[in-house]
């Protein structure tokens, strides 16, 4: 899979995660307020890049999809809560972490099924 591709399934997973996020809990959709809850996830998502491409991983494999998921929710988390002046509440982690982890691993999980069903 080309690059540029892989890291627009990424970063629109994130943007689904915020959009959805928001309208569970009946807050704004509008374009800043979906960006304010995306961008600190967002730039976790490029702190993984960063390091799944230095380690010079294929992004579209599972494997690394584990690193770029773990970053985006660790960075994503140690953001707001510097933002906020406190830790995130355990069930919004907790929730993030599914959300994410569905999205950002999925997509590759699903790839990587179809990649070894029409080798076979």
């Amino acid at each position: 899979m080309a690059l540029p591709l892989v890291l627009l399934l990424d970063a629109v997973s994130v943007v689904v995660f915020a959009t959805f996020g928001r309208g569970a809990h009946s807050e704004g959709l509008g374009l800043g307020q979906v960006w304010g809850t995306a961008w600190p996830f967002l730039v976790g998502l490029l702190v993984g890049w960063i390091a799944v491409l230095a380690a010079r991983r294929d992004p579209a494999g599972v494997r690394s999809g584990v690193v770029v998921w773990a970053c985006t929710l660790v960075g994503g988390m140690v953001i707001r809560g510097l933002g906020d002046g406190r830790v995130p509440h355990w069930s919004f982690m907790l929730v993030a972490a599914l959300a994410t982890g569905v999205l950002l691993l999925g997509w590759r999980a699903l790839r990587a099924a179809w990649t070894r069903r029409r080798a076979d």
